[in-house]
């Protein structure tokens, strides 16, 4: 089974992103992360304007799974974007 590309824009902060990280790590599915609080200026900017063409409303955690978008940390429908479920 393959699972398609996992990306989340995240808060180092954030306790529903590091829930969703280790979720992802414990069904240990590979995932690239970007902490957004952890840039600054311009590069932080072009990162937000990103997550704002798959979540509008700008929150976090925003995942991107394959085509899905999920935001938020809803375990259930992350498993079944992955085919865990």
């Amino acid at each position: 089974m393959s699972v398609p590309p996992v990306k989340i824009y995240s808060l180092s902060t954030c306790s529903h992103c590091k829930s969703t990280k280790k979720m992802l790590s414990d069904c240990t599915i590979q995932y690239d992360f970007v902490d957004v609080d952890t840039f600054q200026g311009e590069e932080r900017a072009a990162i937000l304007e990103d997550v704002k063409k798959f979540n509008p409303k700008c929150s976090f955690p925003t995942i991107i799974i394959g085509n899905t978008v999920i935001v938020g940390f809803k375990e259930k429908e992350i498993k079944e974007a992955l085919g865990l479920e």
